[in-house]
């Protein structure tokens, strides 16, 4: 219908433009001779039908199209989607994104570093930068911080080995919390563009609205996944290790049950 009434607009226009035509052209035809003057009688009177059905049969047609549009735009405006109700919401929203976002913004600046010594600063310092970029950083500074595995000749095998695992366990554990930190300011950037997006959407805007949301929502449960696979995995290295000590026990036993016959049977 607005296609249709732009194009009926556009032909007004033209007819407003024939009627200074006739003038002009009736200027002329009076300083032309007679055949020629009849010519451009001719061209005259068709150029007046024409004027005459555009201003009075498509003219009012376009007048009644225009009124069906302006009863649908206040419809639309005063009926569907008030102007004065999004104006309310949206004010409402942006004081609920204002206040909100100043008390997150200071519970975020609390500060929660508690390590006092160098190496320790530095490992909390990367663990707490929620960048992937430092996670070179964590192993160097887990190992400054807990050691390093024995050498063979200072610990029994089975020891180092668990000692090697609890140590890989650790710190994949501690690397995935700086993955999962940086995913959660990637998340929480991400439903301020969706609020900042809401207060000042249009009527029909809803369900584009909803679907960013939705995809928000499973990535952050697929995050989520991801970080409950980690500490499966945490804790499986932790019945692991708790059955090695029980398997070293079981075999000391056996060692000193050997050692005992010994005794008892040398004559």
């Amino acid at each position: 219908m607005n296609r249709i009434s732009h194009a009926l607009i556009c032909l007004r226009s033209h007819a407003l433009r024939h009627i200074h035509l006739l003038g002009l052209l009736a200027a002329l035809l009076l300083a032309m001779p007679g055949s020629a003057r009849a010519a451009v009688a001719d061209i005259i009177s068709l150029l007046q039908t024409i004027t005459s059905t555009l201003q009075n049969g498509i003219g009012t047609a376009l007048t009644g199209i225009k009124t069906v549009n302006n009863d649908a735009m206040n419809l639309q405006q005063q009926v569907l989607w008030p102007l004065s109700a999004i104006n309310q919401v949206r004010a409402s929203g942006s004081a609920i994104k204002n206040h909100y976002q100043g008390l997150f913004a200071k519970a975020a600046r609390i500060p929660l570093t508690s390590a006092t010594l160098a190496n320790p600063s530095q490992l909390e310092a990367a663990l707490r930068s929620a960048s992937s970029g430092n996670l070179n950083q964590v192993q160097g500074a887990y190992t400054r911080v807990y050691g390093q595995v024995p050498t063979a000749t200072n610990a029994p095998i089975m020891d180092r080995n668990m000692m090697d695992m609890d140590d890989a366990a650790a710190a994949a554990s501690l690397k995935s919390t700086v993955i999962s930190d940086q995913n959660s300011g990637r998340i929480l950037a991400r439903a301020d563009s969706l609020e900042a997006q809401a207060i000042a959407s249009v009527p029909g805007s809803a369900p584009l609205l909803t679907a960013q949301a939705q995809a928000a929502n499973l990535a952050n449960q697929a995050y989520l996944a991801k970080m409950l696979a980690a500490d499966l995995r945490l804790e499986a290295t932790k019945l692991a290790h708790d059955n090695a000590i029980r398997k070293k026990s079981a075999a000391s036993t056996g060692t000193l049950r050997q050692q005992l016959q010994q005794v008892l049977t040398h004559p």
